[in-house]
């Protein structure tokens, strides 16, 4: 597999197109503004719920913290693009930044996920989980996502074999080409275990759940459709937030002048 990406990376680059730039800085912006608004507006409620003694809670809330830590570094990332790419703040940053930036993008899927199978869980099998829908368990899953996901970057860190992650020519921050052989093959990872996966399994367990409300004689039928298209919504909503990011992973073969190409 290896070889193949080896191979393959003698002819694959991706187009590097300077107008984006601005485009891209104007959605960071608008992100960070209305993630940070949202957060801070859901916090309390979420508080309330894990005071009730709600398992669910506690899952916002580590979504909520995850999403905290990942919109806390937009403004590096909005100064990053308003400098025409080159950073100035130095290495620890630029690792920092890097580090939290991706580890949560991966942390709030998972947690999404987890959310996902206990939805499905209470509703489909509400008797039989019961014992098990508790706030220490719910802490504990929480918790193990968090190590699993900065422990797999903290090894991409050290597979990279990047001490200082800025290009010494241009000073870009995680944009050192080319693209070392362990790298392009964990984006394959990162697509696979980190989209793909969850994706799946959010699907599996919407699915569940709208079939069983499907079944059930005490639903009306205008609550069932609201279930259905609840459903839909949560599949495409992940769908589009989390899509057109695992898709750049995967570069189309291009050739030009301009192109950056990956691998060696």
């Amino acid at each position: 597999m290896m070889n193949a990406i080896s191979n393959a990376s003698n002819s694959s680059c991706v187009i590097m197109n300077p107008s984006a730039g601005p485009l891209l800085m104007s959605i960071y912006i608008i992100a960070f503004i209305l993630g940070l608004l949202f957060i801070l507006v859901t916090i309390g409620p979420i508080i309330q719920q894990i005071c009730r003694k709600n398992v669910l809670g506690i899952y916002l809330l580590s979504l909520s913290v995850s999403d905290l830590l990942y919109v806390l570094t937009m403004p590096l990332w909005i100064y990053y693009l308003s400098n025409n790419h080159k950073w100035t703040l130095g290495q620890g940053l630029c690792s920092l930044a890097g580090f939290f930036y991706y580890s949560n993008l991966y942390i709030s899927i998972y947690i999404l996920c987890c959310v996902s199978i206990d939805r499905c869980l209470a509703i489909t099998f509400p008797l039989r989980v019961k014992a098990f829908r508790r706030q220490r368990y719910a802490w504990i899953i929480c918790g193990l996502v968090y190590i699993f996901v900065m422990a797999l970057h903290c090894l991409v860190l050290y597979l990279d074999k990047l001490p200082d992650p800025l290009d010494d020519g241009d000073q870009r921050c995680y944009e050192t080409f080319p693209m070392t052989e362990p790298i392009a093959m964990f984006n394959l990872i990162r697509v696979g275990i980190g989209f793909l996966l969850p994706l799946v399994i959010i699907t599996v367990c919407y699915c569940l759940i709208a079939s069983k409300v499907q079944q059930s004689r005490g639903v009306h039928e205008q609550g069932k459709r609201k279930v259905r298209l609840l459903s839909i919504g949560v599949i495409a909503i992940f769908s589009f937030c989390f899509a057109p990011y695992h898709i750049l992973l995967m570069p189309e073969q291009r050739g030009g002048p301009s192109a950056l190409c990956f691998g060696k």
